[in-house]
């Protein structure tokens, strides 16, 4: 009897899952890159679980965490890789660039060495991403005001050079992060839908979505004074 109890309650998740399943309209892909101890999983940790960890250890090769969210009335599944900073690793992340349509750049406003490496960080991203990706500046740890080395105004000025979105966010409180994944969301759904609606009569199966190049508007645009932010989408890994 109990055994037939336990049966049909595995039967009862197994369809539960499946329905949840179907009812995801998309998988974006995003990854979070920058340099070692910028706060990477913590901010990921923030948007996803709502969690901060103060004795967090440093990520390991890639981790990836998800959160699913309704834009435009369309369920989208954000599959977001934490991709670890240290150079020792740098060869075995780019490889998981692929795929994905967006990117959250980190810096630590706190650290003007790791700001100085996000050129090196967005020069990288476009040789191993798909030519498309949306990429959102973030700069984290605005909580730490006495201690700022970088400028709000260095990192305006490079992400307008290069049309990147911006941002400064707290993991640690949690300011303007939510605002950051959302705003990096709703542009992949924007341009994924214009793909779609620029090529037919297109099924909306997130699968199919892998490895398609998605025009972008030209142009960057740079919202600051809500510190609101962009940026990827892919499928099915």
């Amino acid at each position: 009897m109990n055994q037939e109890t336990n049966g049909d309650r595995a039967t009862e998740n197994h369809h539960q899952q499946d329905t949840i399943h179907e009812k995801i309209d998309y998988v974006f892909k995003v990854v979070v890159i920058g340099d070692s101890a910028v706060g990477k999983t913590q901010i990921l940790s923030r948007f996803t679980k709502n969690e901060f960890t103060f004795d967090s250890k440093s990520t390991i090769g890639v981790e990836f965490q998800t959160r699913t969210v309704t834009i435009n009335g369309k369920l989208i599944k954000a599959q977001i890789w934490d991709t670890a900073g240290q150079e020792r690793y740098r060869a075995v992340t780019s490889a998981y660039y692929r795929g994905a349509l967006g990117a959250v750049l980190m810096y630590d406003i706190t650290k003007r060495q790791s700001f100085d490496n996000v050129a090196r960080w967005v020069e990288e991203l476009r040789a191993h991403a798909d030519n498309s990706i949306r990429i959102i500046l973030i700069g984290n740890k605005s909580d730490l005001v006495d201690a700022r080395a970088v400028p709000t105004e260095d990192a305006v000025e490079f992400a307008e050079d290069q049309g990147l979105f911006f941002s400064e966010t707290s993991a640690l409180n949690g300011d303007n992060v939510e605002a950051a994944f959302f705003r990096l969301l709703e542009e992949i759904y924007s341009v994924v839908s214009k793909k779609e609606l620029g090529c037919g009569n297109v099924k909306t199966d997130a699968a199919l979505l892998k490895g398609s190049k998605i025009d972008v508007m030209s142009g960057p645009e740079l919202e600051i004074s809500e510190m609101k932010k962009l940026s990827t989408c892919s499928c099915g890994f």
